[in-house]
């Protein structure tokens, strides 16, 4: 199992800037965090999706690819860090499942 931070550095109001993701041992995702400039925390993982924050489709490559490009920061953090983040954060309220 593998847990990773990134941040998104742009200037969308409505887009996440922090992304905590677990990854199974196939690199798909199984949770994910996602934080919003406003502070929101939302979550999701594979019974709980919506059209606001939902799983990757793919699964996912190397930390160091995703720190590579420019508007990331991106670093594997502790499963205490993630279960910290996942604990505070909420699920989602709008409607409009990705995923059946």
């Amino acid at each position: 199992m593998e847990h990773r931070r990134v941040e998104w550095h742009h200037d969308h109001a409505e887009e996440p800037v922090v992304l905590y993701s677990e990854l199974g041992a196939d690199r798909y995702e199984t949770r994910k965090v996602q934080r919003y400039r406003d502070g929101r925390l939302l979550r999701a993982d594979a019974e709980h999706e919506t059209g606001e924050i939902g799983l990757g489709e793919i699964p996912l490559g190397p930390i160091e690819d995703v720190a590579a490009q420019a508007e990331f920061s991106a670093s594997l953090i502790s499963r205490d860090e993630f279960e910290e983040v996942w604990r505070e954060a909420r699920w989602s309220k709008k409607r409009g499942a990705t995923r059946p």
